[in-house]
Parts: C-alpha cells; sequence; structure tokens
C-alpha cells in the first residue's frame, strides 16, 4: 500500500470554517444529491432530512454545518461556489423556504430537516451524517446514505472501502512510510519533492501539475491577502476581533522607518497566518492545508520563505507544496489529520510537520534533514487537544496557527544545523501520534465538552 496522496487532493479549494465540519458535509450532500438524481427518482422527492452525529452533532452548528448541508443538496461545489451562498443556506431560512435539489428539483425545506445527534457517534468515523430523501410519506425512505468526513475535506461513504482506492496511474516511486521515502531517497539521489514531482507527474502529467500547484499557491496568497486587508469582528457571538490588518499596517510602518532596530520577520509570519485563519473563522476561501483548522500555517511559512530569503522563488514555492504533501501523505495514510479523531496534534500538528519539512527542503536541507524538521515539528505537538470555544474556529485556534508556524521554522532551522541523524524518526512519532488519539479523551476531539471549551466564558 502507497502512502501518496496528490498535492492537488491533500490541498483542496474550498471555503471556512472548517474541512472536515463543512467542506467535508458540503461534498456528502452534493454526491448524495448526485447519487439521487443517478438513481432516476429525484422527481419522487418531496422532502431531504440530515441527521449529524458525534462532532458534526457537538459543534456543527458552530462550523455551519447544516448551512453546507443545504449548500451541497443544492448542487454547489466548495471549490468554485460563492462563500456567501453558502453562509446562511439553512441559518436564513424563513417559512416556506424551498431547496432546488441537485440544482434541478425543487422541493420545500425547513430547519427541522436538520437534527443534531452529538451523543450518537457511528463506529466509522466520529464526524457522520445521515441523508434521507423522503416521498409522499414518512413511512420508508426513498433513498439514504450515511458519509463520514474524515478531516480535510475528503469524504468516505458508509460500506466503502476504508482504504483510499489505488490511483488510475500506480504512481512509480510508492512508499508507506519515511523510512521507505528515505530509501528511495538514497537509490535515486533524488530529493523528497522530486520523489513527489515524479509521481504526481505520472498521474497528472507535468504540465496540469504546475498549473494545479499554482492555482493551489494563488488560492493561498488571495486568501492572506484578504486577511491581512479585514476587519471588524468576527461571527459566531464571540466578538472576537480581526487582528492581521491592524498589525499589518504597524509593520508596514515600522519597515518603512530608515533605522530599525529589529527584525520583524516572526511579526510577519505571525500575521500571515492570522490573516488566513481570519479570513477562515469568516467562512472565506481557504486552502485546507491539510485541514481548515490548521489552514494559515502552510501559507504563512510560504509567504516567509518568499519574503525573508534571498532566492526565493515560483518555482520554490512548487518544491515546498510538493514537499508538504509528500510529508502530510504520510501522517493521513499511518494516523490522522481529523480533529474529531486525532485532537488538534493531527491538525496543527501535521500542519506544522509539513510546512517544517517543506521550508527545510527549500532551504537546501537534505533529505534526513526534511525528516528531522518534520519529525521535531510534529513531536513538539503530541497530545495537543481540539476543544474550540463555542464550538468556533477562532480560540484557540486563530493564535495557534500563528505560533505553529513559528514553530515550523525553528524546527526546518535546527534542522538545518544538524546532519540528519537523530534519535526519534518521523514514523515513530507519526505512530506516537495516532496512539495518543486513540488515548485521548472524546471530550478534547472537537466536542466542545472539555478543556478552554467549558473553562472560558462566552461573553
Amino acid at each position: 500500500m502507497t502512502a501518496y496522496v496528490s498535492a492537488l487532493d491533500l490541498f483542496s479549494i474550498g471555503i471556512g470554517p472548517s474541512s472536515s465540519h463543512t467542506v467535508g458535509p458540503m461534498r456528502a450532500a452534493l454526491a448524495f444529491a448526485e447519487h439521487l438524481a443517478d438513481s432516476g427518482r429525484l422527481a419522487e422527492v418531496r422532502r431531504v432530512s440530515c441527521s449529524l452525529y458525534g462532532s458534526l452533532g457537538s459543534t456543527g452548528l458552530g462550523h455551519g454545518t447544516p448551512d453546507a448541508v443545504l449548500a451541497g443538496l443544492a448542487g454547489l461545489r466548495p471549490e468554485a461556489c460563492d462563500p456567501d451562498d453558502v453562509r446562511a443556506a439553512w441559518s436564513g431560512l424563513a417559512d416556506g423556504a424551498t431547496l432546488l435539489l441537485a440544482g434541478t428539483h425543487r422541493i420545500p425545506v425547513s430547519r427541522d430537516d436538520v437534527t443534531f445527534e452529538p451523543r450518537t457517534r457511528l463506529p466509522g468515523h466520529p464526524n457522520a451524517l445521515t441523508l434521507t430523501a423522503w416521498g409522499e410519506t414518512d413511512a420508508l425512505p426513498l433513498f439514504e446514505e450515511t458519509w463520514y468526513s474524515i478531516g480535510g475535506g475528503f469524504i468516505r461513504r458508509d460500506g466503502d472501502p476504508v482504504v483510499a482506492p489505488t490511483p488510475a496511474v500506480a504512481p512509480p516511486m510508492p512508499y508507506s512510510s519515511s523510512a521507505e521515502m528515505l530509501a528511495l531517497c538514497d537509490m535515486t539521489g533524488l530529493g523528497i519533492c522530486d520523489i513527489a514531482r515524479a509521481n504526481e507527474e505520472a498521474v497528472h502529467g507535468a504540465e496540469a501539475l504546475d498549473a494545479g500547484l499554482d492555482a493551489i499557491w494563488d488560492a493561498m496568497h488571495s486568501c492572506v491577502d484578504a486577511g491581512l486587508q479585514g476587519g471588524g469582528i468576527l461571527p459566531g457571538g464571540l466578538k472576537v476581533k480581526r487582528r492581521a490588518a491592524s498589525i499589518r499596517a504597524q509593520l508596514e510602518e515600522y519597515d518603512s522607518l530608515p533605522l530599525r532596530e529589529r527584525d520583524t520577520s516572526t511579526e510577519w509570519l505571525h500575521a500571515f497566518a492570522l490573516a488566513v485563519n481570519e479570513e477562515n473563522a469568516s467562512g472565506g476561501r481557504v486552502v485546507t492545508a491539510p485541514t481548515n483548522g490548521a489552514a494559515g500555517i502552510i501559507p504563512a511559512v510560504g509567504h516567509y520563505y518568499l519574503r525573508f530569503v534571498p532566492g526565493a522563488d515560483a518555482a520554490g514555492i512548487r518544491r515546498y507544496l510538493l514537499t508538504a504533501a509528500a510529508i502530510g501523505s504520510l501522517v493521513k495514510a499511518n494516523a490522522s489529520i481529523s480533529g474529531a479523531e486525532g485532537g488538534c496534534q493531527a491538525e496543527v500538528g501535521s500542519a506544522c510537520a509539513m510546512a517544517s519539512g517543506a521550508l527545510c527542503a527549500v532551504l537546501g536541507g537534505t533529505p534526513r534533514q526534511v525528516e528531522n524538521a518534520a519529525e521535531i515539528a510534529m513531536e513538539h505537538h503530541l497530545g495537543l487537544t481540539c476543544d474550540p470555544v463555542g464550538g468556533l474556529v477562532q480560540v484557540p485556534c486563530i493564535e495557534r496557527n500563528a505560533i505553529a508556524s513559528s514553530t515550523a521554522v525553528s524546527a526546518a532551522r535546527l534542522a538545518l544545523h544538524g546532519d540528519g541523524t537523530h534519535l526519534v524518526s518521523l514514523d515513530a512519532v507519526i505512530e506516537t501520534m495516532r496512539q495518543t488519539g486513540i488515548d485521548m479523551m472524546t471530550k478534547y476531539k472537537e466536542t466542545s465538552e472539555g478543556g478552554l471549551a467549558v473553562n472560558v466564558i462566552e461573553c
């Protein structure tokens, strides 16, 4: 089995505030509507209901899950839709509202069609939803599917194989562990990004791959830029003030001084990360990297590279994204990138490892130094819980991305001072993260039933 996951899939353009609670359910609802249309029974449907289980039931309201479900049922795609069309799809429903199911068949819809079942956890995954199409009566459903939102916007239908499908074109350099990946580097003399590129080009071709990577970075750049300009209060009731724009203004003013007394690179790094996660919390356009809750780290470190590393260029960003995807593939295959499954160590920890290894690579690190950087970054996020206040991707998520961005840069720099030899392997720390996620109490895994979520007074 190969751990390969295409960068074009791992980094998917979507909307905030959550890849697992917004993007995934939206894709599941879209797939349900398409399957219903393909069955030829769309015209018989009079109502559609949705039950949100486990973590989706616990924090789905704060993550906009019901809005995402209705948007998906209407045929909207997270990578292409206007985020404004999703935000009030359910929460803004009025009496007598209707929904254009699959974009073609109009049915009545109400807020009661979505129910929350936080105490019911299905065995397939903590993020589960069941969609049901009804006919003239509620005696027997016309069509029903259960889906799991397994992290990073990826979804799996109940009954489908747990193992990801093999790509139509087998990657020429498969690996299932970092040890195998490093062995390939030793055997071929290639870097990790070159191994990743060979696998990607076999599937997508060089031209499509570069176009896809450039589109991903363009979306990341646009998100940072929008966040650095945005102001006001984040939605959701916590009254969290957006800070990225004011920090940007302060840094620009200071950087314009003829005699500056301090290096502002770390402060800019923080501003880049805050910008992305404030956009995400606002429900804006973001890139899952590898999730929305951790979406600020890879763009922030990438912007740090472009702004503060001499010789940085667009080709370096492609290498950066490919290296990050190679590392993220290992985490996804051998542990988890889902906060509901592994806590925040699986989200922010994974993103930090990806960004750190990728930065190390574009700074000239050897494959073993890159693996060391990723290991350092992940190791120091072990046990990190996911306990968002109010079920919103705001506190502590936004600041956590900024701090993890600093950790990523520090881990990369630390690894570059060594020769790649180290005691704990990336494989060992990924396995430790997996085991820690299993041992972690459910209340600390994106349910808002423990930690900060119960000890911070919501005003």
